[in-house]
């Protein structure tokens, strides 16, 4: 098998790059001639065309994808840090990624985006079905490269990752902190957490809140840390990678501390964000609600105003920690002569902390557990609200009618936090399909010996990088102040689906035993399968990547 030495491979990496790119530019073409030929994108038209507009999103993604492991790849070459395990990862990457372009880029299980959805001519392929491009296939989906990237799996059992991630020595010091953590205290508890559905302990709570989790990305001047988006990408990841749930306790945190950031008062923020930041406060986000769906301007809960307070009605759905939170950023309709997201405000509804007897101790509100395959140790619930009273300096900005505008300003940190979450899951799954893989023999051999069973950790590893640097991509976006809703999307789409591709081999990887209980993995398979739900479904995140691609067009 021919290699390519590092300043060869990354040259044809940004020249592949540029062929996908330039294919990129012919699909964004071709697909908003049939969805938008007059430069107008109407929703029922979208709506039709999602089979076009979704292969669209995933192309984009992988385009992504591509570059931003390429720029990881140039950087640590730079720097002196491009090792042998980091140009496996790379041509590997491009090999696969490329050729599922060319192929077909798996959607889901059963969905599978073809150029030819897309709508690309033989002419529109030309410039992309490169030399180059056929050199990197051949190169990175090469049986060899695999095997050896395999090796060194398995020589470094149980490390922090898997090649260089490209962090600084800071970002690096707060990985190995919060590795420490969770390896010593939420890993040898989850698998016991999730069986017996308990919520997290207190002291395990009280321990996040002393390592600064609750406060991470708050600024220094409100009693938090004032770090980056990255820094909170590498925590989540870190957490979720012991137990999704207490990865997740810190999302709660993050988003209502950005609501309150961005879109609170200066008295709130004063009032609240100290008491979020040192844990004192755990907020619940109460969204949802049973009809609306992802479809938040339709929602119906309401709140009505009497003297000094806001009197709630209505009922929320899946939402998370509400029982044992302290206080809930609550979405709700304040102009009952509307019907869309123009008549809706946020409110910061401090509430009693319930317990797992009485959940809500608190007059006009109400509710009861979901139960839940997974993504537990905080709880789901139903919420009915009948004359739940919340004081009107709690009104996010002290305006009515802001609380939509509001919450758009969160999805960006929640879903690159959920790529972040979603990249936990999957090297958790890594490390338990890796650890049993070489435990486990079978005649007379460890069953990581075995080509099929390496490969799919191989390929676990493998896109786990590739998903980590779109998502640090993104985070690097939201720190600089640019918009990234397109960016965190595209993390969001593609780490999700990798986490519940690397969840399902680890558990063929485990036989029979990956479908008892008793095995952490069980657990990973259960957790994994969220991901793509919450924080916008694949579907709707697709949607959303594709709608923002075809306005670009049309600008």
């Amino acid at each position: 098998m021919r290699t390519l030495l590092a300043p060869h491979l990354l040259a044809r990496c940004d020249e592949a790059v540029l062929a996908c790119e330039g294919l990129l530019a012919a699909a964004k073409n071709r697909v908003g001639e049939r969805l938008a030929p007059d430069g107008v994108l109407a929703r029922a038209v979208l709506d039709r065309g999602q089979r076009a507009a979704h292969a669209l999103a995933w192309l984009a993604t992988y385009v992504e994808a591509l570059r931003q492991t390429a720029r990881w790849a140039r950087r640590l070459k730079d720097a002196s840090r491009l090792g042998a395990v980091e140009r496996l990862i790379l041509q590997i990457a491009f090999g696969e990624y490329l050729a599922q372009i060319v192929g077909g880029i798996p959607m889901s299980q059963s969905e599978i985006a073809r150029l030819s959805d897309l709508g690309l001519d033989e002419e529109d392929r030309a410039g992309f079905q490169n030399e180059v491009v056929g050199e990197l296939i051949a190169l990175g989906t090469h049986a060899a490269m695999r095997a050896e990237l395999a090796t060194y799996l398995s020589a470094h059992c149980g490390a922090i990752t898997v090649g260089d991630p490209g962090l600084d020595d800071t970002m690096s010091s707060v990985r190995d902190q919060f590795f420490r953590f969770a390896t010593d205290k939420i890993t040898p508890n989850a698998q016991q957490w999730h069986l017996k559905d308990e919520l997290i302990p207190l002291g395990i709570v009280a321990q996040m809140s002393a390592l600064g989790v609750f406060g991470l990305t708050i600024p220094q001047g409100y009693g938090g840390a004032g770090l980056s988006k990255t820094a909170m990408c590498v925590v989540s990841e870190e957490l979720s990678r012991a137990c999704l749930g207490v990865g997740s306790l810190a999302t709660r945190s993050e988003i209502a501390a950005e609501l309150v950031l961005n879109g609170g008062t200066e008295e709130q923020r004063a009032r609240f964000l100290p008491r979020i930041a040192n844990g004192e406060m755990l907020p619940a986000a109460v969204f949802t609600e049973p009809d609306a769906g992802s479809d938040l301007g339709s929602l119906r809960t309401r709140a009505a105003r009497s003297g000094g307070v806001y009197k709630i009605t209505g009922s929320k759905t899946w939402i998370t920690h509400a029982a044992r939170a302290d206080a809930m950023v609550l979405l709700v309709r304040t102009d009952p002569a509307t019907g869309d997201y123009h008549g809706l405000s946020m409110f910061i509804a401090e509430k009693p902390r319930g317990t797992v007897a009485d959940p809500f101790p608190v007059a006009g509100m109400r509710g009861g557990e979901i139960a839940v395959l997974g993504y537990r140790g905080m709880n789901e619930y139903e919420i009915a609200f009948d004359g739940f009273e919340v004081a009107a300096e709690n009104l996010l900005g002290g305006v009515e009618g802001q609380g939509f505008k509001q919450l758009m300003g969160t999805f960006e940190t929640a879903r690159i936090q959920t790529a972040a979450r979603a990249i936990g899951v999957a090297a958790s799954a890594l490390d338990v399909g890796l650890r049993y893989a070489r435990e486990r023999r079978q005649s007379g051999r460890a069953i990581f010996e075995f080509p099929r069973v390496a490969d799919k950790l191989v390929m676990t590893a493998v896109e786990i990088a590739v998903a980590r640097q779109l998502t640090y991509f993104a985070a690097r976006e939201k720190d600089a102040g640019r918009r990234c809703d397109l960016e965190a999307g595209m993390a969001k789409l593609l780490a999700a689906r990798v986490a519940w591709a690397a969840a399902d081999s680890a558990v063929q990887i485990h036989g029979g035993n990956g479908f008892a209980l008793d095995y952490p993995v069980s657990r990973i398979l259960c957790d994994a399968r969220i991901l793509s739900i919450f924080e916008g479904a694949a579907e709707i995140q697709a949607h959303v990547v594709a709608r923002r691609l075809l306005e670009e067009r049309g600008n």
